[in-house]
C-alpha cells in the first residue's frame, strides 16, 4: 500500500487517449535526474468521469496534473482559480496545488515563449500565426504579454478567429489582426517571426501548410508548434530558403520543464528531459 509521502508526491496526466504518452518519460526523467521521490501517472479520463478525476486527485493529495483534450476547458469550474494567462487562454492544461486549493495554469505558450526566446526576442516583432485553436490562443498570449508590435492570426474559419482577436486586443490589450486564410497566404514583407500553431503536418512529414514559399525570407524566424515529426515540411522549406527555425520540441520539453518547476519546486535539467523524450520518441 502507498504511503502518505508517495501520495504527497504523485502528479498525473489526465487524458482522453493514455496510451503512448512521451512526456511520462519525460517527467519521470527529470524526477530521477533531481533525485525526487516523486512519480508522474498517466491515466485515461472520459469526459464524464473528469468531475470525478479531479476530485479524488484532490483527495489523494495529488501535488497536481497535466491535462489535454477534451478536458482543458472543461476542468476550469472544477478547480478553485485560475493563473493570469490561463485565464485569458480560457484553457488550462496544467493544474497545481497550492495549498488547499488545486490552481490551473497553462503550460503552452510559456513552453513556447522559453523555446522561441532562445532563438529571437519577440519583444517590438511583428507576428504572424496560423491558426485559432487552443495551442494558438495559448501561443499569442503568451508571445503577446512580453511587448509584441503586431500579431495578425491567419485562420480559415473566421469565426474562430475573430474571438481569438477579440480577446487579444480587448482582454491582453494588444495590437493584432485577422486574416481570413484563403488559398496560399503571402506574408508581409515586414514579417520577423512566423508560427504554426495548427496541427498540419502532425505525424504527417509531408503535409502541407498553405503558405506562399516565395514570401519567406531569410531574416525571418519560422516556428512549428508540431513536435512529432521534429522537422515538418514547413521547417524544411524554410530552411532551405535560409530562414531560421524552431521544432516543436523545444516547446514540449519547455512545457514539461514549466510544469516540474510548478508542482516541486525544483528547476530541472532540460537536456535531460529532452533525452529522455526523443528517446521515447525513437529520434535518437
Amino acid at each position: 500500500m502507498p504511503s502518505a509521502n508517495f501520495l504527497h508526491s504523485l502528479v498525473g496526466s489526465l487524458s482522453q487517449g493514455a496510451a503512448g504518452n512521451p512526456t511520462v518519460a519525460m517527467v519521470e526523467a527529470a524526477f530521477r535526474h533531481h533525485g525526487l521521490h516523486w512519480r508522474y501517472v498517466n491515466m485515461e479520463v472520459p469526459p464524464a468521469g473528469l468531475a470525478e478525476a479531479v476530485r479524488g486527485a484532490k483527495a489523494m493529495g495529488f501535488r497536481g496534473f497535466n491535462l489535454s483534450m477534451p478536458h482543458k476547458v472543461a476542468v476550469i469550474p472544477l478547480l478553485d482559480g485560475l493563473g493570469e494567462s490561463a485565464s485569458l487562454i480560457g484553457a488550462v492544461n496544467c493544474v497545481v496545488r497550492r495549498g488547499e486549493q488545486l490552481i490551473g495554469e497553462n503550460t503552452d505558450g510559456k513552453g513556447f515563449l522559453k523555446s522561441l526566446q532562445e532563438v529571437s526576442d519577440p519583444r517590438g516583432k511583428n507576428i504572424v500565426m496560423f491558426g485559432a485553436g487552443g495551442a494558438a490562443r495559448a501561443v499569442a498570449v503568451e508571445v503577446g504579454l512580453v511587448g509584441v508590435k503586431h500579431i495578425a492570426v491567419v485562420n480559415r474559419d473566421e469565426a474562430r478567429g475573430r474571438e481569438l482577436v477579440d480577446t487579444l486586443r480587448h482582454k491582453a490589450k494588444l495590437n493584432a489582426d485577422l486574416v481570413v486564410w484563403r488559398g496560399d497566404y503571402a506574408l508581409p514583407a515586414d514579417t520577423d517571426i512566423v508560427i504554426n500553431a495548427t496541427s498540419i503536418g502532425l505525424y504527417d512529414a509531408d503535409a502541407r501548410l498553405a503558405l506562399n514559399l516565395d514570401s519567406l525570407k531569410p531574416n525571418m524566424v519560422v516556428a512549428d508548434v508540431v513536435f512529432s515529426p521534429p522537422q515538418t515540411r514547413l521547417l524544411r522549406d524554410a530552411t532551405a530558403r535560409g530562414c531560421r527555425t524552431l521544432d516543436g520540441l523545444g516547446m514540449l520539453v519547455n512545457q514539461g520543464v514549466i510544469g516540474v518547476q510548478y508542482w516541486t519546486g525544483v528547476t530541472p535539467d532540460a537536456a535531460a528531459m529532452r533525452r529522455a523524450l526523443e528517446e521515447a520518441m525513437s529520434l535518437q
